[in-house]
This record gives structure tokens, sequence and C-alpha cells, in this order.
């Protein structure tokens, strides 16, 4: 069985063969641990699927990850960055003045993504050769909720749901109409999910109330996943926090996968709110790795897989590594506990 099909067997609650998983290394951390980190990934193909010596430069940040640099983006937000290594903060926001709606006009999904331009011919072809070799096609659904503050501020934008301001709704519209155009161009090329991204939850609670975001973000959300889902492509929802108050608002309008943070939702959270109801990208606790042990990790590991797997499928796990002080050994342990524990029996070539 290739990636591609395991994967959606994962999702589809399907058996799949093994539990899909993955480290996500930052540019930062590759900058810290150099070639000892490499060491650790080649030592590791099963987790870093064709990963070749030598093809990571440590030292190169792409842009909007290098410090001290400002960048304006394709939706003209002004990015700064504070650490080399870490994806900057906006802090220059279009429309922080509302007198700029009715000038203001979002990138042509057709020409542009968020930082860059886009070449549709290109993308299709890509999407069918992965699809050919058994690889997941996966399409870039941008940002949604931080859409929105990045527009307009984050206090703006909370004070704007607080007081019910009348810009509101033209402001969701307007993004709408934009996600719905790019979703439309990515289930053309004929992926197989669309990702989006919605940072939405602060470590104890959703930003805004649960009624307010059944007002105003869940409609966009139905209607956007919706449009996905009916095209025959699932939907990979990202996003950080507490989002338990309305893990079953995203079922309803059409999520697919959500990656939801163990430490933000709790283990406990995630298995009453989750499990059998929708896939879950569980989101291993990035801020224990600097400071546990390898023993922890794969304790870690194990809890979550004994509590959220089952043979149907439904789980899949991520370790995301952003810390320069997370320790090598660290690293490695949440590569083999991930081989162990989601990954036995699996050969390399599979």
């Amino acid at each position: 069985m290739n990636d591609r099909e395991n994967w959606l067997r994962a999702i589809e609650f399907r058996s799949p063969q093994w539990i899909p998983c993955g480290v996500a290394l930052s540019p930062l951390t590759w900058h810290t641990l150099r070639e000892n980190l490499e060491e650790v990934v080649l030592r590791h193909p099963l987790i870093f699927k064709g990963y070749r010596k030598g093809s990571t430069d440590f030292d190169d940040f792409p842009p909007f990850y290098r410090a001290g640099e400002r960048r304006r983006d394709n939706w003209d937000c002004v990015w700064y960055g504070t650490i080399s290594g870490i994806e900057g903060v906006v802090v220059e926001h279009p429309l922080e003045d509302w007198r700029a709606l009715d000038s203001y006009k979002p990138p042509d999904p057709k020409k542009f993504s968020e930082r860059d331009e886009r070449d549709w011919d290109k993308i299709r072809k890509t999407v069918a050769e992965q699809k050919a070799k058994g690889m997941l096609a996966l399409g870039e659904g941008e940002r949604l909720f931080d859409r929105l503050y990045f527009l307009r501020g984050y206090e703006n934008l909370m004070m704007d749901i607080a007081t019910d301001d009348p810009h509101l709704p033209k402001l969701i519209d307007l993004l709408l109409e934009h996600e719905l155009e790019n979703a439309r161009l990515w289930l053309d090329a004929g992926v197989d999910c669309v990702a989006f991204h919605t940072d939405i939850g602060t470590q104890n609670a959703l930003m805004i109330s649960p009624e307010k975001f059944r007002k105003y973000i869940k409609p966009m959300f139905k209607t956007l996943f919706t449009t996905c889902r009916e095209a025959g492509a699932h939907v990979l929802l990202s996003s950080d926090g507490r989002l338990l108050d309305i893990v079953d608002d995203l079922i309803e309008c059409g999520v697919s996968i959500h990656d939801p943070q163990i430490r933000a939702n709790t283990l406990d959270g995630i298995e009453q709110a989750y499990k059998g109801k929708m896939c879950v990208d569980l989101d291993l606790d990035r801020q224990m790795f600097a400071f546990c042990t390898p023993e922890d990790i794969h304790s870690h590991v194990r809890e979550a897989v004994e509590r959220l797997d089952a043979p149907e499928g439904g789980l899949m796990l991520i370790a995301a590594v952003y810390d320069a002080g997370v320790p090598l050994e660290n690293i490695e342990a949440l590569c083999e506990a991930m081989e162990k524990y989601c990954l036995e029996g699996r050969h390399p070539d599979a």
C-alpha cells in the first residue's frame, strides 16, 4: 500500500496499515543542530522519506523567516522577522482603517499565493505526478480566521466581533469569495485534499465565543468546506489552541481532519470530542520537547496511540520541533517512538 492510499484510509476510517506520522523541523532547528541533526534524519528514512545528505543549507533562512527584515506579502500585509528561522509576525495591516475596505483588492489566486507567484499549468502537472507515484496531492487553501486579523489587526478584529461592527460581514465575504476561487482552482487540479489554516484558539479557549464563531465564521467555513467535499476532496483544517467547544461545528462544516494540540485540548478532551467522529492529526506536545527525557517522549507517543488509535483508523501524528533548545536525543526519540508505535513493520519503500 502506498502513502496516498494509506492516508486516505486513515482519514476515511477504512483501516489503514499504519498510522501516518511525521516530524517537522524548523529552519531554526536545522541552523542550530546542523550536521548532527542531518545524521538523525538520515537514520530514520521512514520518517524523512527521500531525504538526501547535503540537501539542506543550514544557514539559508527563507523569506519571512529572517530577523530584522520587513517584507510585504501579496495581501499587502507587512511582516517583521524577530528570530531567524522562525516565521515573522504581521506588523502592518492594510485594513486597519475601515475606510480602505471599499478600494481593497485581494491578490488574484490565478496568479498569486500569499507570498509567491503561481503557475497553474505546473501545479496541475505536479498533482498528476504525485498521484501517479502514490503520493498525496494536497491543495493550499490558505488562511481564514487568521487572515482576518492579519488584514485588520488582532485588537481591531476582536473589537469588530465583540461589537458586531457592520463592516465585518463585507470583510468576511471578501475573504470567502477569494478562498472559494482559490479552492476551485486546486479542485480543478485534482487534489485529494485542500488544507486550510485558521489559528482561532488560545491555550485555554477560543479567541472568540462559540456564539460569535457560529455567527461570523462558521457560515464561511461551511460554504467553503462543503464546496471541497462535494467536489470529492477532503478538508484539512489546521488551527492551534483549544477548539473543543466547536469540534461538532467543524464536523458539520465538512472538516475531514484537524490537528488539535494535545496540551491545549488534553488527551481526555481529544478522545471524547474527536475519536471516531473526525480524523485527528495529533499535534504532540512541542512545549515539552526541550525539557523532557527521551523516555518521556516514548511514553507520550505510546499513550497517545493507545488512547486515540482504532483498527478502523482516524489517527495521525505530527511532532513540530521549532525550538532551538530541543536536545538532539529528544528528536531521535520522537522518530524512534513513531517508528515503534505508528510504523512497526513498514518497509522504507512502502
